[in-house]
Formats: structure tokens, C-alpha cells, sequence
């Protein structure tokens, strides 16, 4: 069996697969159909300051190789997330991340702080695509200069890893990207969900109650593709990619495009032992190819 242990930084991973936020709950949710000490980190659902309600229904629908979603960041705050799911998942034998939102950067720093000293949460996603609510709702990811006042209002209270999940809804992420890296962060996850919308013809009106939604699923493989390719060659630090893996060979296909690790997001709707079954898949086409260790194709496109 191929090494398939990678690092972000100080963090290290037994496998380079991950689930992707909001698509695996807190990670109790599959423990009856994956064996979660196998996975090489789990990043729970999107934690804020305050609880948040989420939009109202309907807040997602399919669309061909693809789902749109609109949910909202629905979730009960980082205050519950410490006293009441901390408690349950500090034991999984894997790397247990949360994924941070926020409307402001001082909203960001707050809500980290509160996680940094939990000993079994090694690092933190920052999801700067949230709305800025000082700049009239525009994401924090779609400009340089609000993505690096995040990750500098967070780096100055969190001293754990920092990955930052990009968005691809910018005319070049690597600029994003390299804002990131200036001011403190880890690692950069990419894509997080490309912006569309879906009609209801019988009906003359958008499907989602807020017209749009966020667009994952294998429809956005080549796009990610692409964008993990150019943030590799753009910044030193390692790159964590996602968008649309629905199996072994599309993890593969980002590793070799410069991912260190990558997440799975859409697929656990469609089979949740998905995850287990790209570890192996990986595992097997490394001894196939009688790559000794994973590292070895990380970037090999060049």
C-alpha cells in the first residue's frame, strides 16, 4: 500500500480526503455508513457567531450533472457548536475542522477565537464567500482586499492553520489567492459553488426562493479544475481541491493539478460511502502504477 499521508503546514493527514462543508453534517450523521477514523478530515457545516436561520424554502434543486443550493448557513452559532457538538465529536480518530462565516472581519475573528483553544479542532476553514454587509453585500472572496482584511482580522486571534475557501464567482482567483497567502493563511481550499438559478417553466418563477443558488456537482469539475491549477502554480502555500469529485480518478486528476489534499462535497448526497471508496480507489490506482506515495503526483502537470 501506497503512503498517503500529506500536510498543510503543521497539520498533518493520514489520507488526503476530506469532506466538504455542509455536505457531511458534524460527522455523526454517516457514522453508520463510513467508518470516520478513515477519512483524513472531516470539515463540519458552516459555523457563525450567531445562530442563523437560513432562507426559506425551497432552498435547493437539481439541475443536470449538478444541484443548486441556497440553504442560508442555517445553524444554531458557535456558542452551541462548543458546548453541545464539540463534546460528541472531539473523539473521531480524524481531523476535525470548522468552517467559519461571518458578515464582518471582526464577526470572523470573534467566532474563531472561540474555537481556538478546543484541543481536538487542529485548524479552521475561513468561507469568505459570505456577503459583505459593510460593502453592500458583496462577497468577501470576489475582492482582494476584503479577503485579506478576513484572514488578518483572524490571523491575529487564531494561531491554529488557516485554510481559506476561495471563491470562484472573481474574474482571477489567483489574485484572491495571493491576498490570502500575504496576510497569514495555510492553505486555500477551491471552488466553493459557482453562482446560478434554476426555472420552474409551469410555474414562471425561479426555483429557489431567492432565485439563485450556489452550483456543485460534477458540472463544475472542469471549472475547479482549472482554478486549483492556476492558484498552484500562484502561491507557496498547498492547496486543498473540491468541486464536483465524485470518484477516485477525479480526486486524482486535482492532486496532479496541485491539490496537497482535496474534499468531497455533492457525491455523500448521492452514496455517503463515497469517501471511503475514493480512499481506497486512490489507494489501489497508486499500486497500480507502483507510485509509492501520493506526494509523489501532487503537481506533476505542469
Amino acid at each position: 500500500m501506497a503512503n498517503l499521508s500529506v500536510k498543510i503546514n503543521t497539520l498533518k493527514f493520514k489520507n488526503p480526503v476530506m469532506t466538504a462543508s455542509g455536505t457531511f453534517g458534524y460527522g455523526k450523521e454517516f457514522e453508520d455508513f463510513v467508518d470516520l477514523s478513515r477519512l483524513g478530515g472531516i470539515i463540519v457545516k458552516g459555523t457563525t457567531l450567531e445562530p442563523r436561520q437560513g432562507n426559506d424554502y425551497p432552498r435547493m434543486a437539481e439541475t443536470p450533472q449538478g444541484m443548486l443550493n441556497c440553504v442560508g448557513l442555517q445553524n444554531k452559532g458557535v456558542d452551541y457548536f462548543v458546548q453541545k457538538i464539540y463534546p460528541f465529536i472531539a473523539g473521531y480518530d480524524t481531523n476535525i475542522l470548522v468552517n467559519v462565516s461571518g458578515n464582518s472581519p471582526e464577526n470572523y475573528a470573534r467566532c474563531a477565537e472561540k474555537l481556538k483553544d478546543l484541543e481536538h479542532i487542529p485548524a479552521i476553514e475561513l468561507n469568505i464567500s459570505c456577503p459583505n454587509v459593510k460593502d453592500g453585500g458583496m462577497a468577501f472572496g470576489t475582492s482582494c482586499t476584503s479577503a485579506a482584511a478576513v484572514v488578518k482580522a483572524v490571523r491575529a486571534v487564531y494561531p491554529k492553520p488557516i485554510i481559506v475557501k476561495l471563491s470562484p464567482n472573481v474574474t482571477d482567483i489567483t489574485e484572491i489567492a495571493r491576498a490570502c497567502e500575504a496576510e497569514g493563511a495555510d492553505s486555500v481550499s477551491l471552488i466553493n459553488t459557482l453562482m446560478g438559478m434554476a426555472v420552474d417553466i409551469e410555474k414562471r418563477r425561479p426555483l429557489l426562493s431567492i432565485r439563485t443558488g450556489g452550483l456543485s456537482g460534477p458540472a463544475v469539475k472542469p471549472v475547479a479544475l482549472r482554478m486549483v491549477y492556476d492558484v498552484a502554480h500562484a502561491v507557496k502555500i498547498p492547496v486543498v481541491g473540491l468541486g464536483g469529485i465524485m470518484n477516485e480518478r477525479d480526486a486524482l486528476e486535482f492532486m496532479m493539478c496541485g491539490a496537497t489534499a482535496i474534499e468531497i462535497g455533492t457525491a455523500n448526497f448521492i452514496d455517503p460511502q463515497v469517501t471511503v471508496k475514493v480512499i481506497d480507489g486512490m489507494n489501489q490506482w497508486l499500486d497500480d502504477h507502483g507510485v509509492k506515495d501520493v506526494n509523489e503526483i501532487i503537481g506533476c502537470i505542469d
